[in-house]
């Protein structure tokens, strides 16, 4: 997989814009003017003194045995805060009466409130008259419209007695465009949280979301999905050459294609190509699951048979490693062939007779070296062998062999042995080397980028017999091999796809 693909990178860079935007947003809940907020916050709520019922032990001291109805006393620090990101004044206060909230200790009496402020908001101190509206009755203590910047605070310690400690307390009121809510617990020393719980949850959900969506995109495997699956049985035949490919695909296919058996059993492209003809004469009816590979166009006289451009081929002529020649001319090649030149040291090579390794007449990678090179047809047979002459008036050594594989381990195995093959599969043979043809080497790279013009390459033609249904397990290999996963295991056996934007260009060209 390659990590810094487009896409990957697309998708790290969602990531990172995501959790920027999460970024953003927490820097809008702070600084961006939203809500009036006031939130409170019970900081303290504790016994004074012996409290068996709550499992609490405190030393009391003063007169709280003593004073009447003190028994059960209790101390609570109440804290209300500006927690928004708006200042609030007197008149943001909605309550009808002079004071702008109010405190209800439920089952517990006010006994005596004490304001405690932060030393640089003494001013509120101003607030907390009872013309203003301070003061308590019961459970209730009235709180005065008290204004608050942005982060001011103010405290109230309140005695009481009759109750539990953890009896319900609640802030009751309300700001024009605002809230009046509830803050989490804290010691009287801790400061308020820097951002609502809202804020932090949806900024962590986010986030991780985010981080989720870019590993998966990241790590996800980048194999195609198969293109309409089809069940049923297809045989491939014909080139050789292009039998490697063939078989890797099929298997691939009937991995991600449940219900489909493909048989690959190739016999060459003029063969393959006349046995595809001979089943579609013989079905009944409409075309034979039968696929039919060729390099190169098929032969004159079968007009019922449909190509499909697959790939774009590229061939190699190799040299046995003793004859140490790199780079051969067209026309010296075509010498060659017509048995004019019978030892290396007549091209400058080594004292070494020619031995002419070639494929049979099916065979589309010769009817290729033949059209693209040549220019003509070989010479005829002369050796069963590959070693000694049978015709003895022959000018030099040709065999004939019905495989690539063939070729390429007599080739190697034979000084001054010369042959032709699928370029893939002379690059992986050892005691052998690719020639190049007029100063140009077989190169997919170059020919794929337009850097030489190469001339022994061909396009890989699919054929059917007329057209096979959509829904066909034919159709659908075809258009796997062409278009889908297929293309990257073309691509990996040294072809070039017909469907990528080079291989649309170079399949239109040749």
């Amino acid at each position: 997989m390659e990590w810094l693909s487009a896409e990957n990178v697309v998708a790290v860079g969602t990531a990172v814009l995501g959790i920027a935007a999460s970024g953003v947003m927490v820097w809008y809940e702070r600084r961006v003017p939203r809500r009036k907020r006031i939130g409170y916050r019970v900081q303290m709520d504790n016994p004074i003194g012996d409290d068996v019922r709550l499992g609490r032990a405190n030393v009391r001291a003063g007169l709280f045995d003593e004073a009447p109805g003190m028994s059960d006393a209790t101390l609570v620090l109440l804290r209300v805060e500006n927690d928004g990101s708006q200042g609030i004044d007197r008149d943001d206060y909605t309550s009808p009466e002079v004071h702008g909230l109010t405190a209800v200790f439920s089952d517990r009496t006010i006994r005596g409130v004490s304001v405690t402020q932060p030393s640089d908001t003494g001013h509120l101190m101003d607030h907390f008259t009872p013309t203003r509206g301070f003061g308590y009755d019961g459970n209730t203590l009235r709180i005065p419209r008290v204004p608050l910047n942005r982060g001011d605070h103010f405290k109230l310690l309140v005695l009481l007695s009759g109750g539990d400690v953890g009896s319900e307390i609640r802030l009751i009121g309300g700001i024009r465009e605002g809230e009046v809510h509830p803050n989490r617990s804290a010691t009287p020393d801790e400061k308020p949280p820097l951002f609502s719980r809202a804020a932090r949850l949806i900024t962590i959900m986010l986030t991780v979301s985010v981080l989720t969506l870019a590993t998966i995109v990241v790590t996800r495997d980048d194999t195609r999905p198969p293109i309409g699956c089809a069940k049923g049985t297809l045989t491939l035949t014909g080139s050789t050459a292009f039998a490697p490919v063939l078989e890797e695909v099929a298997k691939k296919y009937e991995r991600d294609c449940e219900g489909a058996a493909v048989t690959v059993d190739p016999h060459g492209s003029t063969a393959g190509v006349r046995e595809l003809a001979g089943a579609g004469a013989q079905h009944k009816k409409g075309s034979p699951p039968v696929v039919a590979l060729s390099d190169g166009p098929k032969p004159s006289g079968l007009p019922k048979l449909r190509e499909n451009r697959v790939a774009l081929s590229v061939f190699a002529l190799v040299v046995n490693d003793d004859v140490r020649l790199k780079n051969l001319s067209t026309q010296d090649v075509r010498r060659l062939y017509r048995g004019e030149i019978r030892n290396w040291r007549q091209l400058g090579g080594p004292n070494l007779p020619v031995h002419l390794v070639s494929r049979d007449a099916n065979s589309g990678t010769r009817q290729v070296f033949q059209r693209r090179v040549l220019g003509r047809g070989e010479i005829a047979n002369s050796s069963v062998d590959c070693v000694h002459k049978d015709d003895a008036t022959a000018p030099v050594i040709r065999c004939e062999l019905d495989s690539t594989e063939q070729v390429l381990t007599t080739v190697a195995g034979l000084p001054g042995a010369v042959g032709y093959s699928e370029l893939n599969a002379a690059n992986r043979a050892e005691g052998l080397t690719p020639l190049k043809l007029d100063g140009d080497a077989p190169s997919v790279d170059a020919i794929e980028h337009g850097a030489n013009a190469y001339p022994y390459r061909e396009i890989e033609y699919a054929y059917t017999y007329g057209r096979p249904p959509a829904d066909s397990l034919a159709s659908s290999f075809l258009t796997y091999l062409s278009r889908g996963n297929g293309q990257d295991v073309i691509r990996t056996h040294g072809h070039i796809p017909c469907w990528t934007p080079e291989g649309l260009r170079l399949c239109a060209e040749d």
